[in-house]
């Protein structure tokens, strides 16, 4: 059975401890932080399945901390507010927070959104054991859903065009050759491959870039070939 790590980020002690006394009770690891950074340098160094996080903290709030988490990573945020006001509430869940409970709460309220959460994560979400999206500037790769995004709106690639993309956002940074994508993508030793390739390429930015004339992504290294930049 797969175990669960459960961050918990509230700048109130009391608070963070009760809380990893039920989590551990139900079979959870736990994980405290303080406030909106610390809680981003534990999901830097660990794998976290699902965050529990105070709105109002020190450093960094809870929104801020959402924002940042959002660029990195899919895991379901439980936002914990004071507040009870609807407009903190939607707030909370337009930034990318999955859930909310207003302070003061029942624990076992808390379990079972979090049950809840972690149920919908496996079930209909991107976790399969680990995390599997590349997010380079905007445009992310999902290897679970076999999708690209651009500034989370899905581009319908073509297969082939997936991998081309694929292959640069996984090797960022570096220049491929047009022979080298043909032979990786196709499988197959390239002959003739320039014409090939390129109108792929250009189908690519077609869909992926604002102005394909001016590209954002997709870049030639002239007399070299193509990359995408980190």
């Amino acid at each position: 059975m797969e175990k669960f790590t459960v961050l918990v980020a509230d700048d109130d002690q009391d608070i963070r401890d009760g809380i990893e006394i039920y989590l551990k009770n139900e079979g959870y690891e736990v994980l405290k932080a303080a406030d909106g950074q610390e809680a981003l340098t534990l999901l830097e160094a660990n794998e976290v399945h699902l965050l529990i996080l105070d709105i109002m903290m020190p450093n960094m709030d809870g929104i801020t901390a959402t924002f940042k988490i959002r660029e990195m990573q899919n895991i379901p945020i439980i936002m914990l507010s004071a507040k009870s006001e609807d407009s903190d509430k939607i707030h909370g869940l337009s930034v990318g927070a999955d859930d909310y409970v207003t302070k003061p709460f029942h624990p076992m309220e808390l379990m079972a959104r979090v049950k809840s959460q972690l149920r919908r994560y496996v079930q209909f979400g991107t976790y399969n054991g680990q995390q599997k999206k590349i997010i380079i500037d905007g445009l992310t790769l999902d290897e679970e859903a076999k999708a690209i995004f651009v500034e989370e709106v899905h581009v319908n690639l073509t297969p082939i065009e997936y991998k081309i993309t694929e292959l640069l956002m996984r090797n960022a940074g570096r220049v491929f050759s047009i022979n080298e994508i043909y032979e990786r993508v196709w499988n197959e030793e390239a002959y003739n491959a320039d014409n090939i390739v390129a109108v792929h390429i250009r189908k690519i930015r077609e869909k992926i870039e604002a102005d394909p004339k001016n590209p954002r992504y997709v870049k030639v290294v002239w007399g070299v070939g193509y990359k995408i930049e980190k």
